[in-house]
């Protein structure tokens, strides 16, 4: 069960939902688009911190700072710089090493142990013809990241892709939902039926109408969907 509180930060208010682990409470914040924050064990992840949305010296200081791929919504070098401490760890892929020439790289299939959690890179794409342009095979990450005996997947930028089928006893699932760039309501349907997740939060997802994700879902009882202000 969720708990929703909100989290009050330099006259942002942001919402987070409370969940029980086996190691205890996983707070996670919604920042907004494709950033979010969580809190477990005493320990902060921030997930593509981006300034345009939250004012970083006032929240938190990360011990773990995930980043799924280089594009500019994803990537603030000046929101890692904030939210950065002594001994905070920064993970990211390939391409985004190459450009701020930091950071822990993790490739698709990797599994790392780092602040005491699990994390796993998964792919991460455009499947679409004429799509792949904006987010190659290859290049940029997914994160399931294991909290106690909860599994978190931040699905980054990608499509209903085929390798979500391998997604296994996923608690807690974060997908995109913005085409051209992302997925179309209906794909984030086939993405749910192909991994089966315990809950959805759709994010990251533009204008898209978020009532047709809603009708679309009525019929996958075992997933539950929750909608936050993750434009």
């Amino acid at each position: 069960m969720a708990l929703l509180v909100f989290t009050l930060v330099h006259a942002q208010s942001f919402s987070s939902d409370v969940y029980e682990t086996n190691q205890g409470k996983l707070t996670i914040t919604f920042i907004g688009h494709g950033t979010l924050m969580f809190q477990f064990n005493g320990k902060t992840i921030q997930v593509d911190p981006w300034g345009k949305l939250a004012d970083y010296g006032v929240l938190p200081k990360a011990d773990l700072i995930l980043i799924t791929h280089a594009h500019g919504d994803h990537l603030d070098t000046a929101a890692i710089r904030k939210t950065s401490k002594e001994g905070t760890v920064l993970i990211v892929n390939a391409e985004t090493a190459d450009k701020i020439k930091q950071g822990i790289v993790m490739k698709n299939g990797d599994s790392l142990k780092k602040q005491g959690l699990t994390i796993e890179a998964v792919p991460a794409y455009n499947s679409t013809p004429g799509k792949e342009k904006f987010h190659p095979k290859g290049r940029d990450n997914g994160y399931v990241i294991h909290f106690g005996n909860k599994k978190v997947y931040v699905a980054g930028d990608t499509e209903d892709i085929p390798e979500m089928a391998s997604l296994k006893d996923i608690d807690i699932a974060f997908l995109p939902v913005n085409q051209p760039y992302t997925m179309l309501p209906e794909q984030l349907v086939h993405a749910v039926q192909l991994f089966k997740p315990t809950i959805v939060y759709p994010y990251h997802f533009g204008d898209t109408d978020m009532t047709k994700v809603q009708e679309l879902l009525k019929p996958y009882t075992n997933t539950k969907l929750i909608i936050k202000q993750m434009k």
